[in-house]
């Protein structure tokens, strides 16, 4: 299909529908801040995910999609096209939030998806392949670490099983947390986890400031850096904080610093292009009177370069151990994802719709990690970008324009018919 023949579905993307539900979403486990922002704390797998989830199926339903969900408790909006036995074209995102996050991270793609179906049938097209919108289970991860359980089941990077024993910070298992939730879904038609879709797209905030700085609409999104994520566990003694010599400690919190000290030196890089993070620290038994006898810290290591990502991620434990000098620590890697670059197929069809709309648009790679990442491997894989303001998110200062919004959607819709035919 030519990127320039679906004016009347594009036409058919209601600015104000999908911000109306874009506010509607944020009210769910909506905040407000100090400073007046608007926030979302939503996490998955809980009954605000399972209350955005039914509000999202009533829209899907009065559209005339149909809905499903997989043993992953993915959530899958069906347009029907005119030969149900090809492969559909899928897109959507995520619904789940940061604990202190934005209205727009994740939600925006599944509304997106859901504008475009609206729109194909506020115009009368029906495409030749179905087109499924589907709602990720824990991309975020703020619950349950790590995040993106729900694309990597789909696809078969990890097993369902290998989540299973993951805790919350009340101690509650990722598998029992499924489990609630199909219970409480049981009405809900359930299919198979996993298929080989045509293609997919995923519609997102920027994250970042290029767009914005750029003066650009639309970003066309050439692949996503990888990401190592490791936890380190810092153990030594507990002593009196007050009688006990420096000499004889074994105090986890200084050997938990110089082992980030040495790791700074170990991730420097000149050209800014690494991404190195400590995230969260945490101290047992945490008094301000006692020399603490275990730190635990996180680390999220990224890099658009896999042959950087393999080196220096491999190279982590030794400068830890190497940095010590009264503890013992270990080290463990909790998530691996590799560079992945999107192909062709996917990014060119973004690019045609944003050009057949006159809007402004650069090829970028995405410093986030999204699901996309895991249905490389799976279909031609693709996603577009939406500016968002000063390029922050995970943070209730997230915002993103409503014309931006839109002229995403508007893309999408079109990219969507392209790879669907008709």
């Amino acid at each position: 299909m030519d990127g320039g023949t679906a004016p009347n579905a594009v036409a058919a993307v209601s600015e104000g529908r999908l911000w109306d539900r874009l506010m509607a979403m944020a009210r769910i486990g909506g905040f407000t801040t100090e400073e007046g922002d608007q926030g979302v704390n939503r996490p998955c797998l809980s009954a605000l995910d399972r209350e955005a989830r039914r509000l999202l199926i009533g829209w899907a339903q009065a559209a005339g999609a149909s809905v499903s969900v997989d043993p992953a408790a993915n959530l899958f909006l069906r347009w029907e096209g005119t030969d149900p036995s090809l492969p559909p074209v899928l897109t959507g995102s995520h619904m789940d939030s940061q604990p202190h996050g934005g209205r727009f991270d994740g939600i925006y793609g599944v509304l997106a998806g859901l504008e475009a179906i609206e729109a194909l049938a506020a115009a009368g097209v029906r495409p030749k392949r179905a087109i499924e919108v589907v709602a990720w289970t824990n991309e975020e991860g703020g619950r349950f670490a790590p995040g993106c359980t729900g694309s990597m089941s789909f696809t078969g990077f990890k097993p369902m099983s290998a989540f299973d024993d993951i805790t919350d910070v009340e101690g509650i298992r990722y598998a029992d947390a499924l489990a609630e939730q199909h219970a409480e879904e049981a009405d809900l038609p359930r299919r198979p986890l996993g298929y080989r879709p045509h293609a997919f797209i995923e519609a997102h905030i920027e994250q970042g400031p290029r767009l914005e700085a750029e003066g650009q609409e639309i970003g066309v999104v050439t692949g996503i850096q990888g990401s190592r994520w490791f936890t380190v566990t810092v153990e030594g003694r507990t002593d009196h904080a007050g009688t006990a010599p420096l000499s004889l400690r074994r105090d986890a919190v200084q050997d938990a610093v110089r082992a980030i000290a040495a790791l700074n030196v170990l991730m420097h890089d000149p050209s800014d292009v690494l991404r190195f993070t400590v995230g969260s620290i945490t101290t047992e038994p945490g008094t301000s009177n006692t020399v603490a006898r275990k730190v635990v810290f996180t680390i999220d290591f990224r890099h658009p370069d896999e042959g950087v990502v393999r080196a220096r991620g491999d190279a982590i434990p030794g400068v830890v151990q190497a940095a010590l000098k009264t503890c013992t620590a270990r080290v463990h890697e909790r998530f691996t994802a590799m560079p992945v670059d999107f192909g062709p197929t996917v990014p060119e069809a973004v690019a045609r719709a944003a050009a057949a709309q006159g809007l402004k648009a650069i090829r970028l790679p995405s410093g986030a990690f999204h699901d996309a990442q895991f249905l490389v491997p799976v279909c031609p894989t693709g996603m577009i970008f939406i500016p968002c303001r000063a390029g922050v998110s995970h943070h209730p200062s997230e915002y993103a324009e409503p014309v931006a919004c839109a002229n995403g959607a508007r893309v999408l819709t079109q990219a969507l018919l392209d790879l669907a035919g008709t």
